[in-house]
């Protein structure tokens, strides 16, 4: 679930950086690559860096995607932070 939502985020163009690019895209890039790596190790059986990657991507897709949807302009910062 987590490379359908992070390659569905390459559709979204509302926070411009470079481009029609976001920081949020490279985010994306960083998940998917992620997913790529734990699952290589996963197949070699190499479950602590199996784990470390899949650790790292939840805090880079989950933890720091959801902080971004909290800065002030942003819908969910209204509706959470009543600004």
């Amino acid at each position: 679930m987590m490379g359908v939502v992070a390659i569905n985020c390459f559709w979204i163009y509302t926070l411009k950086w470079i481009g029609p690019f976001s920081r949020i895209h490279l985010l994306s890039v960083y998940v998917l690559y992620g997913l790529v790596r734990s699952v290589t190790y996963a197949d070699r059986g190499q479950v602590t860096e199996h784990q470390s990657w899949m650790k790292g991507i939840v805090m880079g897709g989950l933890v720091v995607a959801g902080a971004f949807t909290l800065l002030p302009g942003r819908t969910m910062h209204a509706v959470l932070l009543g600004g």
